[in-house]
């Protein structure tokens, strides 16, 4: 895939991720533009910060590392990302996903 067709390719699902999100939590969540540039996460809601992936090929552990080293202190950094014909995935660290589990016991 070439350069521009793979932004796109990502922007698109960016924007997808963004959407899906402010559908299901009923708050308007936009992708961050320029964050490409910036070397920041891709979306945000709360102390939650994305890094979006819209990718065949897989390098979950990379996509972690940039959004931690995105995320600011209190924030709880996930990647999502979908291939194609499958379903949106999160990936996050078990520290930041326990309390969560917690809030639902």
């Amino acid at each position: 895939m070439t350069g521009r067709r793979s932004r796109n390719k990502g922007a698109t699902g960016e924007r997808e991720f963004c959407k899906l999100l402010s559908e299901e939590l009923g708050i308007d969540v936009r992708r961050k533009l320029g964050q490409a540039r910036d070397s920041g996460d891709d979306a945000q809601v709360g102390k939650f910060r994305f890094e979006v992936k819209r990718r065949e090929k897989l390098a979950v552990m990379d996509w972690c590392r940039q959004v931690e080293q995105a995320a600011g202190d209190g924030d709880v950094p996930i990647v999502a990302f979908r291939q194609n014909g499958e379903e949106w995935r999160v990936v996050l660290k078990l520290e930041d996903f326990l309390p969560l589990l917690r809030g639902e016991l």
